[in-house]
């Protein structure tokens, strides 16, 4: 438990101070989450944006076919259901870091993104 710890809360020194020859030092495990989970809801979110136009379009190119207005509906309302889910999740995920944790620790949504470790070393 303690190393989870020193991992999520706390950078460990030897890997953030670790110059190996490139011109930037490694970034820490919680910056690296903080990173790949800000670019999962991102993503989420653009695709629940684009099947919910591509619902749109298919509605309005529908003729009046009421199958295929049946499907642009059915599209739609899977869109709106994921990006509720989206939302959901997150307000979840900021309930956790902010509550649960005290903001302490960070699933990089509520708080600031910093990769002041992969600047270049002068």
């Amino acid at each position: 438990m303690q190393l989870l710890q020193n991992l999520l809360f706390r950078p460990v020194m030897a890997v953030e101070t670790a110059q190996i020859g490139l011109g930037w030092t490694i970034p820490s495990i919680a910056d690296l989450l903080t990173f790949f989970i800000r670019i999962f809801f991102i993503t989420a979110g653009l695709t629940g944006l684009l099947f919910l136009l591509t619902g749109a379009l298919q509605w309005i190119t529908s003729g009046g076919n009421k199958e295929n207005v049946d499907k642009a509906r059915e599209r739609i309302q899977q869109a709106v259901i994921g990006v509720i889910l989206i939302v959901a999740v997150l307000v979840i995920v900021v309930l956790i870091e902010q509550v649960v944790f005290g903001g302490k620790f960070c699933f990089g949504i509520s708080c600031a993104i910093d990769f002041k470790s992969l600047q270049l070393i002068k």
